[in-house]
């Protein structure tokens, strides 16, 4: 269990000038909304504890040089539980956000709904959804921390709500907490370590890390969401360039054979897109999972910094894509669409995964939706192939009309051994049939398939 810090303790871990917004006032009965014998005399005895007058503390600060609105809970009230006041002052913290365009730091530590409160302290969940979903729709970024411990609704909503998700180590992470759960349930699953392993949250950070983390995170989804310039009314920002090409870190020479290409693309010596992107980018964070219980380490994705503006990536890596990976790619573009971030995409895959497990996860859905994600995202998304175009597999992730390919490179309807096989030709007439595909990037262009290299946005 990593050290329990209290609400201003956390805030003075990431800034230094924070300043706390206007709460609204409500007037409650005696003894709260269900006249729960004790009540005030708990709360008088937490306020006295912790020096706050609620579970949490609300207010804007500069994170790293970006201003943002931290919402930090005081688990020494009342275990960081959600009453009509904690709601109050949530609502107040969303509605200055969007009102001064502000991105919304959450600094979880709740064990969720306040019983005293009964149902009425349950609805809160409501509307912080509600509050979440409004912040979304105007473009602006949330980037959850997970404390010790982030459990109940306050993990369904604040925490797994957010478009990233940090956590500290050791913090205990779950719907379910220590004293709801099944006796016989492992504790190790309802940790942080657990739900980045799990594809539930990206990463865990050391406290002595957090603030420099969560900073570069703050700069990079900010500049994107228009915060800090003018922005569209919706939070956009208007009439965002593309994302330049990254210029070939391989051969230069065009292969002479279909057979050739694939030779090149399948080499193991070829720059993969580890390379790309550490070229391209002079830092960039990385997302992790795919929210749905899964992570693919072959699909890498998230945001960067190139010639000083934000861009996202979602890149395969030569391997076959999973189920988790096309999901995590749509997180990505669907999260750079609303927040106006351009999008690169690097293309590498022999395909997607065809196991069972991977039938039995979705693929099929998981590829439908990334080819619907790209189809109607409004922000500019452009593709270099990289190496191995294989099939719908590697089509999902290339955007129509601004695709481009290296020439060690290839695309292609089906792999050149697949194809010979379904037309029950000989194994030594794969080579041929490589050539009957027109699966070089010469080929591609003059298909009409890959852009021109004169038609690229240049870097």
């Amino acid at each position: 269990m990593t050290e329990r810090l209290s609400a201003r303790e956390v805030v003075a871990l990431v800034a230094d000038d924070f300043a706390e917004i206007p709460y609204p006032e409500r007037q409650s009965k005696p003894d709260g909304p269900l006249a729960w014998q004790g009540y005030d005399a708990s709360r008088a005895r937490a306020a006295e504890r912790t020096g706050e007058q609620e579970s949490v503390v609300c207010g804007t600060a500069h994170v790293e040089g970006t201003q943002a609105v931290l919402i930090a809970f005081e688990f020494g009230f009342l275990g960081g539980s959600l009453g009509e006041r904690t709601g109050d002052r949530l609502e107040a913290a969303y509605t200055y956000a969007r009102e001064h365009r502000l991105p919304v730091v959450p600094l979880v530590a709740t064990g969720g709904s306040r019983m005293q409160e009964g149902m009425l302290a349950l609805t809160q969940l409501q509307r912080v959804a509600r509050q979440s979903a409004l912040t979304r729709a105007a473009g602006l970024p949330q980037i959850a921390v997970l404390r010790d411990p982030t459990t109940g609704g306050g993990w369904a909503t604040l925490g797994a709500g957010a478009d990233v998700i940090l956590a500290l180590p050791g913090a205990q992470v779950g719907f379910a907490g220590s004293r709801v759960r099944p006796p016989d349930a492992d504790p190790s699953a309802y940790t942080a370590e657990a739900q980045v392993a799990a594809g539930a949250a990206d990463l865990v950070v050391r406290p002595e890390e957090l603030r420099e983390t969560l900073g570069t995170w703050l700069r990079l989804l900010a500049r994107g969401a228009g915060t800090a310039d003018a922005a569209a009314p919706d939070g956009r920002t208007a009439d965002a360039a593309p994302a330049p090409v990254p210029p070939p870190l391989g051969t230069s020479d065009l292969p002479a054979t279909g057979w050739d290409a694939v030779r090149r693309a399948r080499s193991p010596e070829r720059p993969r897109a580890g390379a790309y992107l550490d070229a391209y980018f002079t830092r960039r964070v990385a997302i992790s999972g795919d929210r749905c219980g899964g992570t693919d380490p072959g699909m890498l994705c998230g945001f960067g910094e190139h010639g000083g503006r934000t861009l996202a990536y979602a890149a395969q890596t030569g391997t076959a894509t999973r189920p988790a990976g096309y999901r995590t790619a749509t997180r990505l573009i669907r999260l750079a669409d609303r927040l106006g971030i351009p999008v690169l995409t690097l293309v590498d895959t022999p395909g997607a995964a065809n196991d069972a497990e991977a039938e039995r996860t979705g693929a099929g859905a998981a590829i439908a939706e990334l080819f619907t994600t790209v189809a109607a995202a409004r922000t500019p998304i452009t593709t270099l192939l990289i190496g191995e175009g294989g099939s719908g597999g590697a089509l999902a992730l290339a955007a129509p009309g601004a695709t481009y390919a290296t020439p060690d490179s290839y695309f292609s309807v089906i792999a050149p051994e697949l194809a010979t096989a379904i037309l029950k030709r000989p194994p030594e007439e794969t080579e041929p049939t490589a050539d009957q595909l027109r699966i070089r990037p010469q080929d591609l262009v003059e298909l009409g398939v890959i852009a021109r290299g004169e038609e690229r946005p240049r870097p």
